[in-house]
């Protein structure tokens, strides 16, 4: 995501529904680096793999952290449809981590947690403004327009998703 500082009152390009993943991994215990760095390793690789891949359906990504144990991704996906195919690919890099992970965290026991969330949001449910900063978040996965395409207020931009 890019650093310069778009001017002015801005809204995310995004047109139609979106799909919005968040996935996250929790340290238990610190010491146990067998059981959490692999995963936290295989992330990356993950979400290089579907940048590079414009019809990955990936559109964009935001990786935070909750502190020194708690770190997830914020995926914005252009379809649950290709989400779910990620999910499943064989040749990719998910399903392999995945098994991985599954044999490691059964013998860890409980050192290292993950979770995700998945939200479909329809077209006309979503709204966003940046005012003077980074295109960030939905607009840096699809882009910014000025909000006075989309209207001056969150209830405006809104109903013009509806259209």
């Amino acid at each position: 995501m890019s650093e310069k500082v778009v001017p002015g009152r801005n809204t995310a390009a995004a047109e139609g529904d979106v799909v919005v993943f968040h996935i996250g991994l929790r340290i238990n215990r610190v010491r146990a680096f067998s059981s959490w760095l692999p995963a936290f390793m295989s992330m990356p690789r993950m979400l290089r793999e579907l940048s590079q891949e414009r019809s990955s359906g990936l559109l964009g990504h935001k990786v935070l952290y909750g502190g020194l144990r708690d770190f997830y991704v914020i995926q914005y996906w252009s379809d649950k449809e290709r989400l779910l195919a990620y999910a499943h690919q064989q040749d990719k890099e998910h399903r392999p981590a995945w098994a991985a992970f599954n044999r490691r965290a059964r013998a860890g026991k409980g050192h290292v947690g993950i979770w995700h969330e998945t939200f479909i949001v329809p077209a006309g449910s979503y709204e966003s403004v940046y005012v003077d900063m980074p295109a960030y978040g939905l607009g840096a996965a699809t882009g910014v327009v000025p909000v006075g395409r989309r209207g001056d207020t969150a209830a405006q931009r809104l109903r013009a998703g509806e259209r």
